[in-house]
């Protein structure tokens, strides 16, 4: 329901835009083109390389999709919901992603969108003015509710799952008795996070909000993880091309490797720009500490959880919801 107020937001947003008269598409082009970068004109001002800089920003429209398959185990016919569910979500964000960026920019302007710290309520407060603007800025946090639950439940399904399977301690694993809920993981996870916030903020001090370094953490942290997904896709696929899959990829191969060029792509960009150096140095030292978590401890630990013994097996050893049943090649 958070989620379905959010999108209601965005085009009560669009439908006012269009109707008060604030929108100049001029505005989409409004920043001046900086004379000493080669290759650049208004429609990139600061040059071809400057987008390899607003691609992390790009994907942060995107970002959070992956956490989707993590539903598999609440949802009643994963094969069926999941894949649906997929086209719903990449649907509806590639519509309002669209939206906002073009007509929040043709109402605030390119240059003040670029410097704006909340542009979508900037855009609310250009077309109805600050008072009631100020009233439209509780539901804009609608959204960012939307963007906090589903990433609780990505954390909270990710702990838990990493529990039950050794890699963190087990008693993360541990669910309430009526609800089977994740509680301790979702718990755990929610300190971490608030510590991690307070810490950076201090840490940054005003010329680097904790906002804008979480913001590269998560886009760099999640083009690692994209082309390591892509990576055993294509793994996957070449060494076990006749197991048994409940949901095949319609992009298959070709889909797997634009992703993981698109993913490294992104990743170089991150590395070339100064201003993401404390994110990427953070995320470092956090894979370093697991990296030697792992090695100590974790990996003394482990079970294989259905879906891993499904990728060691090639998917022959049995299915996944039922590993007793074995399936057979075709």
């Amino acid at each position: 329901m958070v989620s379905v107020i959010s999108i209601v937001i965005i085009l009560a947003f669009t439908v006012m835009a269009i109707g008060g008269g604030h929108l100049d598409w001029g505005g989409l082009w409004d920043i001046a083109a900086d004379p000493a970068v080669a290759g650049s004109s208004s429609f990139l001002p600061n040059g071809v390389g400057a987008i390899l800089f607003a691609l992390p920003f790009a994907m942060w429209f995107f970002l959070g999709i992956e956490e989707l398959p993590l539903a598999a185990e609440e949802s009643h016919d994963p094969v069926r919901d999941i894949p649906r569910a997929g086209l719903w979500a990449r649907g509806t964000l590639i519509v309002t992603g669209l939206l906002v960026l073009f007509f929040n920019t043709a109402v605030l302007g390119s240059n003040v969108t670029a410097t704006s710290a909340q542009p979508l309520l900037d855009g609310f407060v250009v077309i109805v003015g600050d008072k009631v603007g100020a009233i439209l800025a509780i539901l804009a946090l609608i959204g960012l509710l939307a963007s906090l639950m589903g990433i609780m439940f990505a954390y909270g399904r990710n702990m838990y799952s990493l529990s039950r399977a050794g890699y963190y301690p087990r008693w993360l694993s541990l669910t309430s008795a009526r609800s089977q809920t994740p509680w301790v993981a979702l718990v755990v996870g929610a300190v971490i996070g608030f510590v991690a916030l307070l810490v950076i903020q201090f840490a940054g001090g005003d010329s680097s909000p904790a906002g804008a370094i979480v913001l590269n953490i998560a886009v760099w942290g999640a083009v690692v993880a994209y082309f390591m997904q892509m990576v055993s896709f294509i793994v996957l696929r070449i060494r076990f091309p006749k197991a048994t899959r409940p949901y095949r990829s319609p992009w298959g191969m070709f889909g797997a490797v634009s992703a993981a060029v698109i993913s490294a792509v992104v990743f170089v960009g991150l590395l070339l720009n100064p201003s993401y150096l404390p994110a990427i140095i953070a995320i470092i030292v956090v894979y370093a500490v697991i990296f030697v978590g792992f090695a100590v401890w974790g990996r003394h630990r482990l079970v294989l959880s259905p879906e891993e013994e499904y990728a060691v097996t090639g998917g022959l050893h049995g299915d996944s919801e039922n590993p007793s049943v074995v399936v057979e090649k075709e």
